[in-house]
């Protein structure tokens, strides 16, 4: 991943805001995307993923600028990480809402998503899709009023630029190429990801992502098939610096976790 200043902008889809957190790295771009769900007209909002605990208060005040008086009646998740949950705590004390996500524990006053829950906050309908891969509780929300082909809020399950990475073990390669699948047969809604611009088209977006990830667990087999004997014992790491050559020593960790989803998914299907 590569950092850049690209954001959905304030309005990127009918009905959707975004607001951006201030957490630039390499890893969340331009910072975690804030989305606020809501008819014309209705007096509340759905808000998903409030962001980092670092930049908690400072973003909590953005987002209620941004939500221009209207209250926010649901916190959703797209997963776990602290980028993207983080502030859930502050953010459901200071708005009183309840926080839904794929896993109990993340949730507050509220029971977990369930797989095509069909959900109806501020006069919109959201569908909750459990699309494991980047994590194994990550979600995308599915926004069908959001223009003619409606929006995917995706998290870091597609993302705005460059490619997301598997949290393995808890991600899993096969599980992440069944998710991709099934995004793509979402057609052209507009992909609304949790760092980076919004995407003219899920279907695009995901082809690419599965070409992309095949191509990974080509390399990891080509590598397998020069080391001979030796490949039953490498390591995700010494496979790594093959794949990864250049890597930015500040995402090299996530370089290796990625490395060693496609390694288990190689190894998995050839046993």
């Amino acid at each position: 991943m590569t950092s850049t200043d690209s954001t959905p902008g304030p309005d990127p889809a009918p009905f959707i805001s975004c607001v951006t957190a201030q957490n630039p790295s390499p890893m969340t771009l331009a910072g975690t995307n804030t989305y606020l769900i809501g008819a014309p007209g209705s007096e509340s909002l759905t808000l998903v993923d409030p962001g980092p605990a670092e930049t908690a208060e400072a973003h909590l005040d953005a987002v209620r600028t941004a939500a221009q008086g209207r209250r926010i009646e649901l916190i959703l998740l797209t997963h776990r990480h602290e980028d993207h949950a983080g502030a859930v705590e502050l953010f459901h004390e200071a708005t009183g809402a309840p926080v839904r996500a794929h896993l109990p524990e993340l949730c507050r006053a509220a029971t977990p998503l369930t797989d095509g829950e069909r959900l109806v906050v501020a006069d919109t309908v959201i569908l909750a899709l459990h699309t494991p891969g980047h994590t194994s509780d990550s979600c995308c929300f599915q926004v069908p009023s959001a223009g003619s082909d409606g929006a995917i809020l995706t998290g870091d399950t597609i993302l705005g630029s460059g490619t997301s990475m598997l949290d393995h073990p808890d991600g899993r390669l096969v599980d992440y190429l069944a998710s991709l699948a099934r995004l793509r047969a979402e057609g052209d809604a507009t992909v609304l990801p949790g760092h980076g611009p919004a995407l003219d088209s899920v279907a695009q977006a995901a082809d690419e992502y599965l070409e992309h990830r095949r191509a990974r667990v080509r390399q990891v087999r080509e590598a397998l098939a020069d080391l001979g004997d030796d490949a039953a014992h490498v390591t995700a790491a010494r496979l790594a610096e093959r794949i990864y050559p250049d890597v930015d020593e500040r995402v090299a960790a996530v370089a290796e976790m990625t490395v060693a989803a496609h390694l288990d998914y190689v190894r998995s299907s050839t046993s």
